[in-house]
């Protein structure tokens, strides 16, 4: 399997954070040197490690966002 490449263009958010190190977190990325996208992931302490995550695009974080705003939370 390829070298997956990626670089962090801005870190928006801290979500949560493990007893491990670990932090879940809202990234604005570039995955193999392709558009930046929003992604929400698990990562180690210094971004050599990632867990299983959500890319989104603007829209579909725009969309996710009124679905948040209508929760009664």
């Amino acid at each position: 399997m390829a070298d997956v490449k990626f670089e962090i263009i801005k870190e928006i958010g801290i979500l949560s954070e493990s007893t491990k190190g670990w932090q879940k977190k809202l990234t604005f990325l570039s995955w193999n040197d392709k558009d930046p996208k929003y992604d929400i992931r698990d990562w180690s302490e210094n971004h050599e490690k990632m867990g299983k995550g959500i890319t989104l695009t603007k829209t579909e974080l725009s969309e996710l966002k009124i679905i948040l705003n209508e929760l009664d939370i």
